[in-house]
């Protein structure tokens, strides 16, 4: 089992920046990949951007891909999502998720394929 806290969610203004942290803990040696997601009320789950521990390699969404960076510390077990330029639009839930498996395409980007979630934190944007 792997167990994902995640927390830095809160309350910014539009164009203000957060970094989210997700600490993973457990069988992390397991997982392949780290993910994040986010959900807005009323809204399908949709994938943020993804990390692979061992090299490093980063896949993002196109809709945030100049304005979020994933990063991860190995040795603390955590991954890091920066988010930069913040819109209302990026209001949500904000998941960290881990896959088992190493993918490649669109099957990076699908919720479905990510065996561990945490229990989310909020981000909220105010205009």
């Amino acid at each position: 089992q792997v167990q994902l806290v995640e927390s830095g969610g809160g309350l910014v203004q539009a164009g203000g920046s957060l970094r989210l942290s997700c600490a993973a803990s457990g069988r992390i040696s397991s997982t392949y990949a780290m993910g994040w997601f986010r959900q807005a009320p009323g809204k399908e789950r949709e994938f943020v951007a993804r990390i692979t521990w061992s090299a490093g390699s980063t896949y993002y969404a196109d809709l945030v891909k100049d304005r979020v960076t994933i990063s991860r510390d190995n040795a603390k077990n955590t991954v890091l999502l920066q988010m930069n330029m913040l819109k209302p639009e990026d209001a949500a839930v904000y998941y960290c998720a881990a896959d088992q498996f190493g993918r490649t395409g669109a099957q990076r980007m699908r919720a479905s394929n990510y065996v561990y979630w945490g229990q989310g934190t909020q981000v909220t944007v105010s205009s």
